[in-house]
């Protein structure tokens, strides 16, 4: 009997130590299949990297070349010596100094005031609680299935209004907001900041400014620095409303590219000159804010 009653205490026994001995062979497995694939890994992401940075490596090759030598078969792979002769045509044909200030000025503008107001905006539709919350935001995300073209003759009839045609500010203000920032950094905020920040940041009595400025900004500086990257490009590389609301007295870079190589055959070499003068802001602004990125994660990843 007694040998009855110890059989089932002594199974259970087994029962609750026999798993930790079956968890630790499939776990050693499972990293030695996650070592095993990691050259493929590393193969596959070197292979896309080298594809996405071919285009790059072209336009450096090109703008160093001549058009006779882009046109020649098969064309040169390699960067000539005539960089510095593309540089002075590039120059010459547009003022391309002056378009490089206004989209600076243009897409740091908006990228802050994108920035800006899809965090504050995110923060409340993520965390506050307020009468329409939900509707609002259906409303600023119902807005994105709205193409953009549409609005076009009405603004342009506004800023004409204004007298705001071929005006920097006529390119800024309408990109200050986007529905799309706000939805991003909605999203990021109410999976990232936890609401006992917020409940703590209200017992020592901050207030919801000092809250914002000290607990969400912080919290927050990863994703803002994936947006400003996002709006920083667009911006930069929007061509359809500069073209529309500036001339080329007061162009940005996009505009200022449409004037280059001109003539019955189009000089490539010269293009391609102007592009990468006009890519370089893009890299450097994506090398600055890419370490934002990289330092917030870390940050975030070491909890005391």
């Amino acid at each position: 009997m007694s040998a009855l009653l110890t059989r089932p205490r002594s199974g259970r026994a087994a029962g609750t130590a026999r798993p930790l001995p079956r968890l630790r062979p499939a776990r050693a497995g499972r990293a030695g299949r996650q070592h095993q694939g990691g050259r493929l890994a590393y193969a596959v992401l070197i292979l896309a990297a080298v594809i996405s940075a071919f285009p790059f490596y072209w336009t450096i090759v090109a703008a160093t070349r001549s058009n006779a030598e882009l046109a020649a078969s098969p064309p040169a792979l390699l960067p000539g010596g005539n960089l510095a002769h593309n540089f002075r045509q590039v120059l010459e044909q547009a003022d391309i100094g002056k378009a490089l200030l206004n989209s600076l000025v243009v897409s740091g503008s908006v990228t802050v005031g994108t920035v800006l107001c899809s965090t504050l905006a995110g923060f409340a539709f993520a965390k506050l609680r307020f009468r329409g919350r939900n509707a609002l935001l259906a409303l600023t995300i119902g807005t994105m299935m709205i193409p953009p073209q549409l609005g076009v003759i009405p603004l342009f009839m506004l800023i004409a209004e204004l007298h705001w045609v071929n005006q920097l500010q006529s390119v800024i203000l309408p990109g200050l907001v986007s529905a799309f920032g706000v939805f991003f950094m909605r999203q990021y905020l109410a999976q990232s900041l936890p609401d006992e920040l917020i409940e703590a940041g209200r017992v020592d009595g901050a207030s919801t400014a000092r809250i914002f400025w000290s607990i969400v900004v912080p919290v927050a500086r990863p994703g803002m620095a994936v947006l400003a990257i996002l709006t920083f490009m667009a911006s930069w590389n929007d061509f359809f409303w500069p073209i529309i609301a500036l001339t080329s007295q007061e162009p940005t870079v996009q505009v200022a590219l449409r004037q280059l190589g001109g003539g019955y055959v189009h000089d490539q070499s010269v293009i391609m000159a102007g592009t990468l003068l006009g890519t370089v802001p893009v890299l450097v602004v994506f090398g600055l804010l890419g370490r934002q990125i990289v330092g917030g994660i870390m940050q975030g990843a070491v909890k005391e």
